[in-house]
């Protein structure tokens, strides 16, 4: 019976520990920040990242942008809130890009459409 229990246990956490990666091997901190603006599409709040969906207007159509942010516990300490963003929302995101290319990044700090912030940025 203890020996099912532990082989559950490991079970468990080998998942958990899956989910969440590494800052330095999904992001490029080597390069410039990107800032980029766009309207909510939806907003995640929850663990072990929340995420933020942006539409952004390129050229003549729209193309959609991820940005990974920090857990709901510690968003809630930098002030942010599951209402922080709502769908329509204008928004200018700030982070880290991903460094396979793809349009995903890691939020630093997020502002509202009149250049006010979100919340409190990363240092």
């Amino acid at each position: 019976m203890r020996r099912g229990t532990v082989l559950l246990a490991g079970m468990f956490f080998a998942g958990a520990v899956q989910a969440h990666h590494s800052f330095a091997v999904f992001f490029n901190t080597d390069n410039k920040l990107v800032r980029i603006t766009g309207v909510v599409k939806e907003f995640q709040f929850q663990n072990p990242h929340g995420v933020i969906t942006l539409v952004v207007t390129q050229g003549a159509g729209n193309i959609i942008w991820k940005a990974e942010t920090n857990s709901p516990s510690l968003l809630r300490r930098r002030g942010w809130a599951p209402d922080s963003l709502h769908t329509g929302d204008k928004v200018t995101i700030e982070g880290w890009p991903a460094r396979d290319g793809t349009l995903y990044m890691r939020m630093k700090a997020a502002f509202h459409a009149d250049g006010s912030p979100i919340g409190q940025p990363l240092a």
